[in-house]
Parts: C-alpha cells; sequence; structure tokens
C-alpha cells in the first residue's frame, strides 16, 4: 500500500507537470504575459529551493509524514491560485505556491525511498516512479489540450486539486511508523532555512535581473549572485562546484541534467504553436514520447546488470539528451519539419531516465543513514537550482533576441545542449 500510494503521488505530479507544459502557451497570451513566460516555471523551482531544505530538515528530525501532508495540502493550493489569477503575476505566485509545496513532497518521498526500502530495492522503486509518468505523457497533453481548447486554460488547474485525496488516504497512514533519522528530537536547524531563504531569494532577482535588459538589471544581477553564491556553497556538500570526485559530482549532475533538459523543454511547446503553428494538443503531444522513453531508460537503469555501469549510464544519458536537444535547435527553424521535436524527445527521454534514476540511486549508495534527508534535500535543491538557472539565461537570451523570433529560440536550444554536453563530460568524477 505503501508503494502505491507514493506512486500515485508521483502520478498526480505527472499530471500536473504534462498539463502545465501543455496550458501555459495560451495561459500566457490569455493573461497578455507572455514576456513573463519563463517566470512561471522558474517561479515554482525558486520556491522550491526553500521547501527542499525545510523537508530535508523536517524530514530528519520529524519524520518523512508531516512534511508530505503539508506539501500535497499546499501544492493543491496553489494550483487554485493559479486557475483563478486575472493577471500573470498573480498566475506566477499560484505557481510559487505550488513550488513550496513540490519541494516538500519531493524531498519527502526520496527519504521514504531511501529509509523504508532495502537498497536492492531502491532502483526499482525509482523505476516505478518514472513508469508512474508515462500514462500522464500520453494521456496528458491529449486531455490538457482538449479542456484548454473547448473548456479553458483555468480548468486544466482546477480539475487536478480533487485528485489529491487519493495519494493521502492511501499513503499517509503507511507512513505513520516510519521514524525520524538520528537526529529525532533536535530542533531544525535555522542556519540551514536562513541559507536556503537567501538561496531562493537570490535566485529569484537573479531570474528578474535576466528578464529585465537595463542598466538596473545589472545591479539587481549582482544583489542576486551575493545572496545565491554564498548559501549554495554552505548547502551543497563541499566541492559541489568544482566537481569533486564521488557525492559532490552526484549532486553537481543532478542540477545539470535538470537544467538543462526541464530548461528546453518548457521553450518547446511555444516554440511549436508560433513557429510551426501547432494547436495546444498537437503541441503537448510532440513531448509524449519522451515520457514512455524516459520511463524505459529508467527501467533499464533497475536491471541488475546495470549495478557495474552506474557511471556509463549517466554519461550515456547526458549525451543522449544533448543530441536530443540538439535536434530541438534545428526544428526551432521555420522551415524544418517540426515533427523532428517528437523523435528528438524519445531519444533525449530515453537518456534522462537512465541519468536521473542513476544519480539517485549514486546519491542513495554514497549517503550513511543519518544523512538521507540532507543530501536527498541537496540532490533536489541541486535540481531545482539547475532550472533556475538555466531557466533564466534561457529566459535573458530569448528576451533579448526578440521573444518568439527563430533566433531566440535557437539561441535558447543551443545553450542547453551546451550544459548537456558538459554534464557528459563530468560523469565520470561521480565514481568513488
Amino acid at each position: 500500500m505503501l508503494t502505491v500510494g507514493i506512486v500515485a503521488c508521483v502520478l498526480l505530479i505527472a499530471f500536473e507537470a504534462t498539463a502545465v507544459n501543455t496550458a501555459m502557451p495560451v495561459a500566457a497570451r490569455a493573461l497578455h504575459g507572455v514576456g513573463l513566460y519563463a517566470f512561471a516555471f522558474s517561479g515554482f523551482f525558486t520556491a522550491s529551493l526553500l521547501a527542499m531544505v525545510v523537508s530535508g530538515e523536517w524530514c530528519d528530525k520529524r519524520g518523512p509524514l508531516a512534511p508530505l501532508g503539508a506539501g500535497i495540502g499546499v501544492f493543491g493550493v496553489g494550483l487554485v491560485v493559479a486557475g483563478t489569477a486575472t493577471s500573470m503575476w498573480t498566475f506566477v505566485g499560484g505557481r510559487v505556491i505550488q513550488g513550496l509545496g513540490g519541494g516538500l513532497v519531493i524531498v519527502a518521498l526520496y527519504v521514504v525511498v531511501g529509509r523504508r526500502y532495502p537498497e536492492r530495492l531502491q532502483p526499482k522503486v525509482l523505476a516505478a516512479f518514472a513508469a508512474s509518468w508515462v500514462l500522464p505523457s500520453v494521456v496528458g497533453p491529449l486531455v490538457s489540450g482538449t479542456v484548454t481548447q473547448h473548456l479553458g486554460w483555468r480548468w486544466v488547474f482546477l480539475s487536478i486539486p480533487v485528485l489529491i485525496v487519493g495519494p493521502l488516504v492511501l499513503m499517509l497512514p503507511q507512513l505513520r511508523g516510519l521514524a525520524p533519522g538520528d537526529k529525532a528530537g533536535q530542533p531544525l536547524d535555522r542556519r540551514r532555512i536562513r541559507l536556503a531563504f537567501a538561496l531562493a531569494t537570490g535566485a529569484g532577482v537573479l531570474e528578474y535581473a535576466g528578464q529585465r535588459l537595463s542598466l538596473w538589471s545589472l545591479a539587481y544581477a549582482a544583489v542576486g549572485a551575493a545572496l545565491l553564491v554564498p548559501s549554495a556553497l554552505r548547502l551543497l556538500p563541499r566541492g559541489t562546484f568544482r566537481a569533486g570526485r564521488g557525492l559532490p559530482t552526484v549532486i553537481l549532475l543532478r542540477g545539470i541534467a535538470a537544467g538543462a533538459f526541464i530548461s528546453a523543454e518548457a521553450f518547446v511547446p511555444l516554440m511549436l504553436v508560433t513557429q510551426h503553428h501547432y494547436s495546444p494538443t498537437l503541441a503537448g503531444l510532440s513531448l509524449a514520447g519522451g515520457g514512455i522513453a524516459w520511463a524505459v531508460g529508467s527501467w533499464l537503469q533497475g536491471r541488475p546488470w546495470a549495478e557495474r555501469h552506474r557511471v556509463t549510464l549517466v554519461r550515456c544519458g547526458l549525451g543522449a539528451a544533448a543530441v536530443a536537444i540538439a535536434g530541438v535547435t534545428v526544428a526551432a527553424q521555420p522551415d524544418a519539419p517540426g515533427a523532428l521535436v517528437a523523435g528528438s524527445w524519445v531519444l533525449g527521454g530515453l537518456g534522462m531516465g537512465m541519468a536521473i534514476a542513476t544519480i539517485s540511486v549514486l546519491m542513495f549508495q554514497l549517503s550513511a543513514p543519518r544523512e538521507t534527508g540532507a543530501n536527498s534535500a541537496a540532490l533536489q535543491v541541486s535540481d531545482a537550482l539547475g532550472n533556475i538557472l538555466c531557466t533564466a539565461l534561457a529566459g535573458m537570451l530569448f528576451t533579448a533576441l526578440g521573444t518568439g523570433t527563430t533566433s531566440a529560440f535557437t539561441a535558447v536550444f543551443v545553450a542547453m545542449t551546451s550544459i548537456a554536453a558538459i554534464g557528459a563530460s563530468l560523469a565520470g568524477r561521480a565514481a568513488r
């Protein structure tokens, strides 16, 4: 029942993510906020940074039950705020609330896997997480696109909260006996929470600076960097940003992988709608194969033979992601076939499925039991930070080169291709 509950929770998150990717271009245009398009994604990840650190502390010292329940509730509130928004900034606010809930939930789920399942089953549970994305990836864009076209984009957000009750009923009762870590009973580390707040604030200011091309944006960028850099250095394992061998590189690679691929994916539906005049439904369906391939890649890393080839799986996975984003770069040209996106995203999804799940397994293998919460939080913080920084870069390029132009989309995809390729070159340092 625990496995059914947590997989149902991931299924809900997956439906939300695929629905948002499909509905976002329509919502941004309806709210006259295409210029804030990147904020709708980065706001989610920025808020997640704070929530992830809080969740890691909460799980280590109180157990995962409370942060998991609270996170699902907050996530639902964010959906309602976004679905009822009358301006783009209110919509972005709803996405921020969703990010707070999502950050609490994802770290708590990883802690449950690390503490409740034996090491031999952890790759299989992570593969089940990835498999939970298959149905949403195939059905989600079709359902979301149909609802967006016939009922309106708001119902894409407002219909999801009713699904929250199911995972809560199935999962939370199974976690009542799950004890916290070795730090049980200790107060939450306020210093880490303050650092997380500074990190999230700095990331938000940097994102804002990237969207405002003026002399003032340089001042905003300096303030954002002054808040973000010292906080990140203290919250992530020592040596993360210089790719220290073992756990530091594992944490770094999670940010690189997620940042490059997810940031590119955020702009793909908009590119298909504006450059190739796809409907929202067809644009979303172009990414569906990537979700299926992601599950296949994650399943492959859960096979017994994969245990001897963890580093190779990460290297090949990130290399495949780089090639896939390069394919989308070609598809961004007006005279190129838009169908190229579907094939590229299958390859990219396969690579990401192998890489992301393998990185999580390596994190568990390199973590002592008392460090599971903190290292799970660090992994997710790196994920969110990679998304924020890459989305900020993408948003800056997108705005600077003319919102919605071919050159703007090309610049975004070329940058993300390069970042994924750098990750593939660093994969060898993930070995102990």
